[in-house]
């Protein structure tokens, strides 16, 4: 009897637990991007811009006031 005769036939990688627990991360992390993204659709996607903000593409600023509107704000308060 050789040794080739008497070892066992290898398994399916697929039975195996290491190429499973490799893949766990990757998998992990995707659940969560998938979550991530459906949660900031779902909260914040009708969220209104308030008065006197600007938005260009993804930054939304302060708006400058107009010269017309600071000079009236500064002769209200003096």
């Amino acid at each position: 009897m050789t040794l080739a005769q008497s070892a066992p036939p290898p398994k399916p990688w697929y039975y195996e637990p290491w190429p499973w627990i490799l893949m766990a991360g990757p998998f992990a992390a995707m659940i969560g991007c998938f979550i991530t993204i459906y949660f900031a659709y779902s909260n914040f996607m009708h969220e209104p811009i308030l008065e006197g903000v600007v938005k260009r593409g993804l930054v939304i600023e302060q708006a400058a006031p107009k010269t017309g509107e600071a000079a009236g704000a500064a002769r209200a308060n003096p």
